[in-house]
């Protein structure tokens, strides 16, 4: 499989070293590793769920209980949750760590992700959610961590896109 075994330990591992306990996710390629990790780590709880807008309440919850969660989600989930990002975690100013696969970018081969890849940044500045592209695993603990520490300090979501350079082997 091109996606990188390596690359998602050490994401996994800065998720583990930001402390947190809940993750939720849909099944997705770039996202195969980082999921198995969390379902396989007994100090985590993995949320599968059917629809990506199900993980921003799971997200709020952990929150609200005083849990530290993240969501791991494809760009197009990222779209498909919308609505709750809005009318939950920006009204009621809930911090979420959003780790998005970026498909549909640079390099996309898949004709039916580049949609979703050329309005993902757009409609996260516009919403008013800080964005980091990650690219570079040596980048990876510092990253995440200062994107918890942002959502946790504007009480907002706060996005981090794993980009094709981070993810993918070729």
């Amino acid at each position: 499989m091109p996606v990188s075994v390596a690359n998602s330990q050490v994401i996994y591992d800065a998720l583990k070293a930001c402390d947190v306990k809940i993750i939720s996710a849909l099944p997705e390629t770039w996202l195969v590793h980082l999921i198995r990790m969390a379902d396989d780590d007994p100090e985590v709880t993995l949320v599968r769920v059917a629809k990506e807008e199900e993980a921003i309440g799971i997200s709020a919850g952990a929150h609200l209980a005083g849990v530290n969660s993240a969501l791991l989600m494809q760009n197009h989930g990222f779209l498909a949750a919308i609505n709750p990002i809005v009318s939950l975690a920006l009204l009621y100013k809930i911090p979420i760590l959003m780790l998005i696969s970026y498909r549909g970018h640079m390099g996309e081969r898949d004709p039916w992700q580049t949609q979703g890849g050329m309005v993902t940044e757009p409609l996260l500045r516009t919403l008013g959610i800080p964005i980091w592209h990650l690219s570079d695993p040596h980048d990876a603990q510092r990253r995440i961590k200062d994107a918890q520490t942002l959502a946790h300090a504007a009480l907002s979501p706060v996005a981090v896109l794993l980009t094709r350079e981070l993810m993918w082997e070729e």
